[in-house]
């Protein structure tokens, strides 16, 4: 998916977003929902913000992949994943794990790479995956539905079967032996 498509989904999911921007470490914009000069600024200071938040990390070897910086007015959310980054803007008092996680799932969403098609291969009946041309047919719902068994018929419906079907041929018999 590209860049301004995930950046569209997500703030059709996010109502606590903002504004958003994906960029890269050299702070070049790929996508964002302001205008370029909006979305360059987003992307400049969020990417000091966190360069300057990995100098005073914890841990050895590691790098940091979020933050955030609330204020009065708002919070500033960035992830990073690789070299590629997004950067958000919540009013006050956000739900701060949904912001990540959504944040998280935008940038994965951007990473993943379309499924690369399959090779269509001539098959025959009854050969090959349903979604090919020659295939078998997908096995529709309602070809799974298990059909409903009669209940067994009690000894009287069937003696009283056998006793009107006897009936009908004797009175035929009687009809063409008066002809």
């Amino acid at each position: 998916m590209d860049a301004q498509q995930a950046l569209a989904d997500l703030t059709e999911i996010s109502s606590q977003i903002q504004a958003a921007v994906v960029f890269d470490e050299g702070g070049k914009v790929a996508a964002a929902t302001v205008d370029e000069s909006r979305a360059g600024a987003l992307a400049d200071g969020a990417g000091r913000l966190l360069d300057q938040a990995d100098q005073i990390k914890v841990g050895e070897g590691s790098s940091l992949i979020q933050l955030e910086a609330a204020t009065d007015e708002g919070s500033v959310f960035v992830v990073a994943d690789g070299s590629t980054r997004i950067a958000a803007t919540t009013a006050p008092d956000p739900t701060v794990g949904l912001v990540f996680y959504d944040l998280k799932s935008a940038l994965r969403s951007i990473a993943a790479k379309p499924a690369a098609k399959r090779p269509v291969r001539a098959s025959g009946p009854r050969e090959g995956a349903s979604e090919e041309p020659g295939g078998s047919p997908a096995p529709s719902a309602t070809a799974r539905k298990p059909t409903a068994k009669k209940p067994a018929a009690s000894k009287k419906t069937s003696t009283a079967k056998k006793t009107s079907t006897a009936k009908k041929t004797s009175t035929r018999r009687k009809k063409t032996d008066a002809s």
